[in-house]
C-alpha cells in the first residue's frame, strides 16, 4: 500500500481574518483525497497558541456561520522546531508525535500567515510549504511595496499615497483630494479580504476613516479610485507559471465596492461571472498581466491577481494575494474550476509545487567549497 503524504493544514492565526482562514481551511481539508493525504490539522488561536485537531467534526464550532465560526479548545499544544530530519511539530503537553510530517499547507489570510512571517518559520524548519516564499509573501502582503514594484516593472496601478501616523499630520484632506480626485480609498497596507478599507466621498468621514484603517496596521494607503470591472485571475505554478480564465466580480443590494461584507456576510452582496464575459484578446492580455505581475512580485505556488478593466480597455492591477480564500464561494478555485482544473486537483498540483520546491531548494550549497575558489592571487 502506498504510504499517504502527511499534510500540515495552519489555520486560524492570529489576524484580524481568522474567520475567513477558518472557513478556508475547512473547505480544503474537505476536499483532500483522503486515499493519498492524510491531514494534519494545526489551529493557531488569536493568541498566537498552536493547538493540534484530532479530527475535522471538532475543529470548529458554528462550522456554517462566517460570522460564528471558532475554534474548538484543544488539548494538545504544538509548536515547530526546526530539524534537519524527523518530525518537527513537538507537543508541549508531553503527548508522542511519531510520524513525521511531509508537507504543510498555511491556510492563513493577512497578517501572521500571508505576510512571510509563517514562511520564515517553515523554512528555518526545513518543512516542505504550499503558496509563495519568504519574499513574495512579504511584497505582496505590504500594498505600498507591492505597488511600488508594478510601477517600476512598468504595470499599471491606481496612483496611491502612503502614510504613517506621524506623516498623515502633515497632510489635509484637501491635499489629497487635489492629487487623487474624489472619491478616494482608505487601506491598511498590511491586510486582506477587504479588512479596514474605507470608500471617502468627503471631508466629514475622512479623519474617522484614517483612524479606522490605523486600528489595522501601522501604515495605510490612500488610492484613487479606479472605475472599471473587477476582474480577477487565478496563477498557479514556481518557475514558469499558468492562469486561468478570468472571472468577474459584480457587487450588488447597494455595497459600494466588494468589502469584507460583501464577501464573506451578505450571501447575495455580489455576483460573480466565472469565466468573466470577455473577448479573446482580453483574456489573453489579462492573463499575461497576471502572471507578469506574479512574477515581478517573485510569487511561487499560487497567488490571485486583482484588476480592474476599464471602459478604454486599460487593465489596472489592484493587488495580488498570495493566499487566496479557499471558501465554497472564493474566485481563486472556481476559476480554475471554469479552466478545467477541479478543486481535489487543484490542491493536488500545489503540493507537488510546493515539495518540488522543496526538492530544490535542497541542492543549493550551504557551506562555501575552498577548493572551488579563486587563489587571493587570481584576484
Amino acid at each position: 500500500m502506498t504510504k499517504k503524504i502527511r499534510v500540515g493544514i495552519l489555520f486560524g492565526g492570529k489576524s484580524a481574518e481568522h474567520e475567513i482562514s477558518l472557513l478556508s481551511a475547512r473547505n480544503v481539508i474537505e476536499a483532500l483525497d483522503k486515499n493519498k493525504y492524510e491531514p494534519v490539522l494545526i489551529g493557531i488561536h488569536k493568541n498566537g497558541e498552536w493547538f493540534l485537531h484530532e479530527d475535522l467534526s471538532r475543529a470548529f464550532l458554528n462550522a456554517d456561520n462566517a460570522e460564528l465560526i471558532r475554534l474548538h479548545n484543544a488539548k494538545d499544544s504544538v509548536t515547530l522546531v526546526p530539524k534537519q530530519s524527523g518530525n518537527p511539530l513537538v507537543s508541549l503537553s508531553g503527548k508522542a508525535l511519531n510520524q513525521p510530517l511531509d508537507v504543510i499547507f498555511p491556510v492563513l489570510h493577512g497578517t501572521n500567515g500571508e505576510d512571510g512571517t509563517i514562511q520564515g518559520l517553515l523554512k528555518l524548519a526545513n518543512m516542505p510549504f504550499v503558496g509563495a516564499g519568504v519574499l513574495g509573501s512579504a511584497v505582496g502582503m505590504d500594498k505600498d511595496v507591492m505597488k511600488r514594484l508594478l510601477r517600476d516593472a512598468g504595470i499599471p496601478i491606481a496612483k496611491f499615497l502612503t502614510f504613517n501616523r506621524a506623516s498623515i499630520k502633515k497632510s489635509s484632506f484637501s491635499q489629497i483630494k487635489q492629487e487623487l480626485g474624489l472619491p478616494f480609498f482608505i487601506k491598511p497596507a498590511n491586510l486582506g479580504s477587504s479588512v479596514g478599507i474605507s470608500k471617502i466621498n468627503s471631508e466629514d468621514e475622512f479623519q474617522e476613516k484614517v483612524e479606522y484603517a490605523f486600528q489595522y496596521d501601522h501604515k495605510i494607503l490612500i488610492e484613487e479610485c479606479i472605475v472599471g470591472r473587477e476582474i480577477e485571475c487565478s496563477v498557479l505554478g514556481n518557475e514558469n507559471p499558468i492562469a486561468s480564465l478570468p472571472g468577474e466580480v459584480i457587487p450588488q443590494n447597494e455595497h459600494e465596492f466588494y468589502s469584507y461584507e460583501c464577501k464573506y456576510l451578505d450571501e447575495n452582496g455580489a455576483l460573480f461571472e466565472i469565466p468573466a464575459r470577455l473577448t479573446e484578446e482580453q483574456v489573453s492580455n489579462i492573463q499575461s498581466i497576471a502572471i507578469q505581475a506574479y512574477q515581478v512580485l517573485c510569487c511561487e505556488g499560487m497567488g490571485r491577481v486583482d484588476t480592474f478593466l476599464q471602459k478604454d480597455g486599460r487593465v489596472v492591477v489592484n493587488e495580488i494575494n498570495t493566499i487566496p480564500g479557499f471558501t465554497r464561494i472564493s474566485m481563486y478555485p472556481k476559476m480554475w474550476e471554469a479552466t478545467g482544473l477541479l478543486y481535489p486537483d487543484l490542491i493536488d498540483r500545489l503540493i507537488e509545487l510546493a515539495l518540488a520546491r522543496f526538492s530544490s531548494d535542497q541542492t543549493l550549497k550551504t557551506t562555501v567549497m575552498l577548493d572551488k575558489m579563486p587563489a587571493v592571487t587570481d584576484l
